[in-house]
């Protein structure tokens, strides 16, 4: 549903014999919200959605209304609009990570703009994790000093690898290949982050 309201503004200025004259500027606004969600790492080109259709703008008249992407500082240039069809686009690379870390939402704000009448649409874009990312150790070498007195049963603790993709795209699993003197188990803490635990086996 739209909510549309009219912003009537008077500007007043005085002539040289003392006339007043008065310019009144109606503003016609129009306050529809969309909410898009894309994957990160699109190609660029890649349609997003079609802003023309989901508004019930006519996009025969989007080009002469000048209609336009307004974004924020940390959104910028990464969305555009094709006055010929609608469709917003993605314009360059987006990269989750980069933009947002580890949050665990990732949503970048804009605003189609269009003049004549001036009519003003925020649109949030969700980006979605995907798994592009090499889980690493803190070192490439993990060094354990283990006596040859040690009992079968002895846990040792790895630290944990940390991945930059979240939720199920962060690591899930260790995985130890044939070794006859351990047994490796997966561990959860209580803050949610998986780590290797060596269990003496022989």
């Amino acid at each position: 549903m739209h909510l549309e309201h009219e912003l009537i503004v008077l500007n007043v200025h005085w002539g040289l014999h003392g006339l007043v004259f008065i310019f009144i500027v109606l503003l016609h606004f129009t306050n529809g919200d969309l909410d898009y969600s894309i994957q990160e790492e699109m190609k660029h080109g890649s349609i997003i959605g079609n802003v023309a259709k989901d508004l019930g703008i006519d996009v025969g008249r989007m080009t002469a209304r000048k209609a336009r992407i307004e974004t924020e500082r940390n959104s910028r240039g990464y969305c555009d609009v094709n006055l010929r069809t609608g469709d917003l686009t993605v314009a360059k690379r987006i990269d989750r990570e980069e933009l947002c870390g580890e949050k665990a939402s990732c949503i970048l704000k804009f605003e189609l703009l269009l003049e004549s009448p001036l009519e003003l649409h925020r649109i949030s874009l969700n980006i979605k994790d995907i798994n592009d990312n090499t889980p690493l150790f803190p070192k490439d070498t993990v060094k354990l000093e283990i006596g040859e007195s040690a009992y079968k049963g002895a846990r040792y603790r790895v630290n944990a690898a940390h991945d930059a993709d979240i939720g199920q795209n962060g690591v899930q699993s260790y995985i130890l290949h044939d070794n006859r003197h351990f047994i490796l188990n997966t561990q959860t803490t209580s803050a949610g982050i998986k780590y290797a635990e060596l269990v003496l086996n022989q």
